[in-house]
Parts: C-alpha cells; sequence; structure tokens
C-alpha cells in the first residue's frame, strides 16, 4: 500500500503505479447476495446448473460486481492521511474484457492516472484500477475511479 500524507502528495505522483492487493476468492453467496441486493437474477448468474450448461460452462459474477469491488481495492493500494474526508466522486470508463467465473480469484492493481485541484480546494485524483483474474492473461474489468480529498 502506498501511503501520502497529505492530498497535496498526490500531485507529485501521477503515472506511480500503486501495486497489487490480496486475492479475493469469488463465490457463489457473494454473487447471489450481488443478485438480491440489484435485483439482477439472470441465470448466467444465479442458476449454477443451467450456467453449467451455458457458455462460461459456470456461473460468472455481475459486471457491477466486479467493478464495485474498486471500492474494495483502492483503500488496499493507496491512504490518503491528513484529511478531513475522501469521497468517491464517481469513475470515467469502465470495461469488462473477461468473465469471472464463480471460484475465481481477483485482485486488483493500481496507478495514478491524474491529480488536480477542485473549485472547492480538494484534491481529485483518478486512480485506473486493473482487476484481475489469478491465471488469466485478461484482466476482469479495467475501472476509472475518481477520488477527491480534502484536507483536515
Amino acid at each position: 500500500m502506498r501511503v501520502f500524507k497529505t492530498p497535496h502528495e498526490l500531485k507529485d505522483c501521477v503515472g506511480e503505479e500503486l501495486g497489487a492487493t490480496d486475492w479475493l476468492e469469488i463465490d457463489q453467496a457473494r454473487i447471489n447476495t450481488f443478485a438480491e441486493a440489484t435485483g439482477d437474477h439472470q441465470w448466467i448468474h444465479v442458476d449454477v446448473e443451467k450456467a453449467k450448461e451455458g457458455p462460461f460452462g459456470a456461473p460468472i459474477a455481475h459486471g457491477y460486481l466486479t467493478a464495485s469491488l474498486a471500492n474494495l481495492f483502492l483503500p488496499q493500494l493507496m491512504e490518503v492521511q491528513g484529511t478531513s474526508m475522501g469521497v468517491n466522486y464517481g469513475c470515467d470508463k469502465i470495461r469488462f474484457p473477461s468473465p469471472v467465473p464463480v471460484g475465481s480469484k481477483i485482485r486488483g492493481t493500481g496507478s495514478i492516472t491524474t491529480v488536480e485541484e477542485t473549485k472547492d480546494g480538494g484534491i481529485q485524483a483518478k486512480v485506473t484500477i486493473v482487476i484481475q483474474i489469478e491465471n488469466n492473461d485478461r484482466p476482469a474489468c479495467i475501472i476509472e475511479t475518481i477520488s477527491r480529498f480534502y484536507a483536515a
């Protein structure tokens, strides 16, 4: 994990690689819980028997489940100290190059793409997170996250 003592330290780190998180196994319970939370009960995610006969040979995680895990991975990649608050401002671009079959392990790697000051005195950082699948050359998700940090 990369630790920044203040939000302003981010300015000097554009292009910096942030390393990798721990691996996280995507099990059927997590997929089912996400389906319940979002109302997306498509059979490729939640019907285990039908999904075995489907195009992926097993249930797959929802793309938005995979993308939402950027919120889990980002604090494992970097910490910004000296803040009164940090705000998830959104995302610019999300792509899903490869499905995540149930039982797969994924992790995030990240790099700081841009850093700029905001009109309200914050520091806005775009971090590109690549969510990798263990033993797969293609990533599950590439997501450009945008966070705002306000000094204490």
